[in-house]
């Protein structure tokens, strides 16, 4: 009997993107299951041969256009979280440090109606205060109308990696250490909407760096094959960074804060809605929380105060001392409690992007974009 993968412990049934993940892991069984991931099978043939025309219409003439400014592209090869917004908000503040300005640019999945900012965005306005960011489907577009009035010395675009009529100067790929390529082996390689993948893994001979996240949630035996696995990938010489999300702290709804410490011992419940919920449970426990109850909500999802309330009757009923979400969660959480305030404590887990291994490499790479003589115009 073969072992099949199971559904990471973060995802919930109850919501669409839950049942699916069940059906292309092997969790669900039967007929009826196995007659999905058939069909899915179809459409991830069909997925990959639009992939191979899209691939060839970048060959024509004029297919890829370039911005008036370096740009440095951050994403991934898989549908979920890797990452992707604390690497940009690290991005931002190293490009700072090293005197440049930067422009954030995103697609702003999600968004408010009217045009008003999604949970990335404001984020990224606590993570990166004041780097300027953009939001639109028309990228290249949004990067003239900044940079025709304000100075930029490097656009971070952020969940680029499939946007490739956009030239950059620096493409960089996040792989997930909890998962690299999909839920387990019998994934590997397998295309949407069989599996997770928005390329072939063959795609990240593209990649000029690649960067595994969470690196601090796996062991060192299964790093280092993690490591071989992308560099058979990758171009020969392609750097291969690892990089952590280490808890600093938690922030309360007032602007407070308590040391990360505080979890340690402490009986929490926690809830989120992001592409990987599964690694942010495991930060909770590795950073000795004991975790009583866990929810998880489709990504992107808007909240309702009686969402809030549900979560923080079930919070007390697990006898938790705090309800923890993240803070791209947090966000969106804030204005349904203010001005009445909870029966509990409920607190979002700040977390810092910090890389392990090679940002030396990381920094050499982001100065050399931008030409010498600027520095001379730069004011």
């Amino acid at each position: 009997m073969t072992d099949r993968p199971a559904i990471p412990s973060g995802f919930s049934l109850r919501d669409r993107r839950g049942a699916w993940l069940a059906v292309i892991s092997g969790e669900r069984r039967g007929l009826v299951a196995a007659a999905e991931r058939g069909g899915l099978a179809v459409l991830a043939a069909l997925y990959r041969a639009g992939l191979a025309a899209h691939n060839l219409r970048l060959r024509l003439p004029g297919a890829v256009r370039r911005a008036p400014c370096p740009v440095v592209s951050v994403g991934n090869l898989t549908v979920g979280g890797t990452g992707k917004t604390p690497m940009v908000a690290h991005l931002a503040c190293l490009a700072t440090s090293l005197g440049l300005r930067p422009l954030i640019v995103s697609r702003g999945y999600g968004a408010a109606a009217g045009g008003g900012p999604n949970e990335e965005a404001l984020e990224l306005e606590a993570l990166a205060p004041g780097v300027p960011h953009v939001q639109s489907p028309d990228r290249l577009g949004a990067i003239r109308r900044w940079t025709a009035d304000h100075p930029c010395d490097l656009v971070i675009l952020d969940d680029g990696f499939q946007h490739r009529r956009l030239a950059r100067d620096l493409n960089m790929v996040l792989v997930d250490a909890l998962h690299p390529f999909g839920l387990g082996p019998s994934d590997f390689g397998r295309l949407l909407p069989r599996g997770i993948l928005r390329e072939p893994l063959s795609a990240l001979a593209r990649a000029d760096l690649a960067i595994l996240t969470r690196a601090e949630l796996v062991g060192a035996e299964d790093l280092t094959r993690i490591k071989k696995e992308v560099t058979l990938k990758t171009r020969p010489g392609t750097p291969i960074l690892t990089a952590s999300h280490r808890p600093t702290g938690l922030r309360m709804p007032d602007g407070s804060r308590r040391e990360a410490d505080w979890l340690r011992g402490q009986d929490v419940a926690a809830a989120c809605g992001i592409g990987h919920p599964e690694a942010f449970r495991r930060t909770l426990e590795q950073q000795g929380a004991a975790v009583r109850l866990f929810e998880t909500f489709p990504d992107h999802y808007a909240y309702t105060r009686a969402d809030l309330d549900r979560l923080i009757e079930a919070a007390r009923a697990a006898d938790a001392k705090m309800l923890v979400t993240t803070g791209k969660d947090f966000v969106k959480w804030r204005p349904l409690i203010a001005g009445s305030p909870p029966p509990m404590d409920v607190a979002a887990l700040e977390v810092t992007f910090q890389i392990l291994e090679g940002e030396d490499v990381l920094r050499r790479r982001i100065a050399a974009l931008v030409p010498l003589e600027a520095d001379s115009g730069r004011t």
